[in-house]
């Protein structure tokens, strides 16, 4: 049943077109992930959908009685107490004996105080109580606007679950692109206006846009071979340019009016190193303290060349505690923390406060250096604000009046024009769109340096270190090999964490109860190995083919007829090899024996 109706809605604030002539639904059952550049209008088209906002063309059309559940990025609280917010008129025997609103309140709020007042309540934890009090209600419809917001990883990995187990439509805006693959099946992109439509989680809408892009690109190549025949003819002299056919004309200015205009893309580049020596952090018998509350006691441990280390744990653990002391802005309670002479160490913590809000992004950068060399080109203050997407008047802004994404993205350009070997990153991806994130990404994949990373972000943390420590709350730094899935196992039934009771889907219970598996014989083993490489053949050659297809899938691409045919063929050994790798799955559970 279709719930939401957008038909040819557009609008805008003043020169800015956040939607332009929109129409899209929402139907019964539907997981749809919103992902764009910041600014882009993808708040505004939640807001549209949810009635919120009304939209200066068009019409928004919900299904009679459509009971919509909205979480906005600015609520208002009121003068309560958590549980009266939370909870509204319901008894402690009602939400007690109901298992979804105990999952929420375990889940979001647990070891909270339910008679403390709201006004008590960080930022942080009034966005929890927001988004406990929407899930404890029903709805038919639930639009969320960066829920994942102050929420640790493990808060984003119960929410993922306890989304994926309800039945209302769901409608999320989040830059946590790990959350977008477990909680969303269907990709909505809000571009210059438009919303492009993709079949799957963030994963799935990478490749198809993608896709997409390639077979763009083929078709623009083969226009740009158009375009540059038609203006050679364009300027074969003035005299006989007059005598030209009106209509070669029109073609010509046809072509060239359909460019489209360079893109106002985050040019995130590499940077000089200096070398770091054996040495770059040692920790010795180190103890942490804040306040009176010991964080980690008896700590030894190294930050080696080329290190790169994320770190996880709990809210209070100390995560941005250990920060600050590797980067000397604090000194243990006791022990020893060494330094080596070649360190040049740059900090990204979480406060914006640190520039001057009435300077200038122009002002703040070149007071860090007025040029810098990349390869052999040498790059002012300007030019480097401009690869980082402060382009003209925004260079003159004062910092005061810029975005958190904007003044995040300064300060990163701060730190790398000083050419550090160490960074510290304390949660850079926070008010970060997801292009800024990949573009961050690629900068930091080929970073020679030591880098250690605190961030909820999973996907990002994941993507760019190696190695993942965790500080469990008890005193204690422990190296986990098997990265965050193995933090949030440990993690489970522990006190502070998430509650046992949904912890995991119940359809997990009984499987770890069942007994070992059958010894597999010799013989078997052999045989699973013969079929392996047998299968392992035939998924190369599906490969080889694939690539063949995409190719001439790009010079068909205007032939849509032998593009259905090919396309035909490229699912056909794309279900192939899915059964494939199912069959490679088993066989190598009994090769291993």
């Amino acid at each position: 049943m279709n719930l939401v109706n957008l038909q040819d809605v557009s609008l805008a604030y003043g020169p800015l077109v956040l939607l332009d002539d929109v129409s899209l639904g929402i139907e019964e059952g539907d997981r749809i992930g919103v992902v764009g550049r910041n600014g882009g209008g993808k708040s505004t088209l939640l807001a549209v959908l949810a009635q919120h906002t009304e939209p200066d063309s068009g019409r928004v059309v919900h299904n009679r009685g459509l009971r919509v559940g909205f979480l906005h990025q600015r609520d208002r609280f009121p003068d309560a107490t958590v549980g009266e917010f939370v909870l509204g008129d319901l008894a402690e025997h009602e939400w007690a004996g109901d298992a979804r609103a105990r999952d929420v309140l375990s889940g979001l709020l647990g070891g909270w105080n339910l008679g403390g007042p709201m006004a008590d309540l960080s930022g942080g934890e009034r966005r929890r109580a927001a988004l406990a009090r929407l899930l404890i209600d029903d709805h038919d419809l639930i639009v969320l606007d960066e829920p994942t917001n102050h929420l640790d990883i493990e808060g984003i990995a119960w929410l993922a679950r306890h989304l994926s187990g309800r039945r209302e439509a769901l409608v999320v805006v989040t830059h946590d692109r790990w959350f977008l693959d477990a909680a969303t099946t269907r990709t909505w992109e809000v571009v210059d206006g438009r919303v492009e439509r993709y079949e799957g989680g963030y994963a799935a809408y990478v490749l198809a846009k993608a896709e997409r892009d390639r077979l763009a690109a083929a078709a623009e190549d083969r226009r740009q071979n158009l375009m540059r025949k038609e203006l050679a003819w364009l300027r074969r002299g003035p005299q006989a340019r007059s005598s030209k056919p009106k209509f070669r004309v029109d073609a010509a200015n046809a072509l060239i009016a359909d460019v489209p205009p360079l893109r106002n893309t985050v040019e995130l580049v590499g940077f000089a190193s200096s070398r770091l020596g054996k040495t770059v952090i040692d920790l010795e018998d180190v103890q942490v303290k804040a306040g009176e509350r010991t964080l980690l006691e008896h700590l030894t441990w190294q930050l080696g060349p080329g290190d790169r280390i994320g770190l996880v744990g709990v809210n209070g653990a100390g995560k941005t505690s250990l920060l600050r002391l590797l980067a000397g802005e604090t000194g243990p309670a006791s022990g020893r923390v060494r330094r080596g002479k070649t360190v040049n160490l740059a900090h990204l913590s979480q406060n914006l406060t640190e520039l001057d809000p009435a300077t200038r992004p122009l002002e703040a950068v070149s007071e860090i250096r007025q040029y810098v060399t990349i390869g052999k080109r040498e790059y002012t203050a300007g030019q480097m604000l401009e690869r980082f997407g402060f382009r003209g008047d925004r260079q003159w802004t004062p910092i005061g009046d810029l975005s958190g994404g904007e003044r995040r993205r300064l300060q990163l350009l701060r730190l790398l024009m000083d050419e550090p070997n160490v960074l510290l990153l304390d949660e850079p991806t926070n008010d970060l769109d997801i292009e800024t994130l990949t573009e961050l990404e690629d900068l930091l994949d080929g970073w020679p340096g030591s880098l250690v990373l605190v961030s909820h972000d999973r996907y990002f943390l994941e993507r760019i270190t190696d190695r993942v420590l965790a500080l469990m709350g008890d005193g204690t730094l422990a190296f986990l090999p098997g990265g965050v899935d193995e933090y949030l196992e440990r993690r489970v039934g522990t006190e502070g964490g998430v509650p046992t009771a949904g912890a995991r889907p119940a359809a997990e219970e009984p499987a770890a109860q069942e007994e070992a598996a059958p010894a597999v014989s010799a013989a078997e083993r052999r045989a699973a190995q013969k079929e392996l490489q047998r299968i392992e053949r035939r998924i190369d050659r599906i490969s080889a083919r694939e690539e063949e297809l995409h190719a001439r899938m790009a010079e068909a691409a205007e032939d849509y007829t032998r593009l259905a045919e090919l396309d035909a063929e490229l699912k056909t050994l794309q279900s192939e090899k899915d059964e494939l790798e199912e069959r490679w799955l088993a066989e190598a559970e009994k090769a291993g024996g």
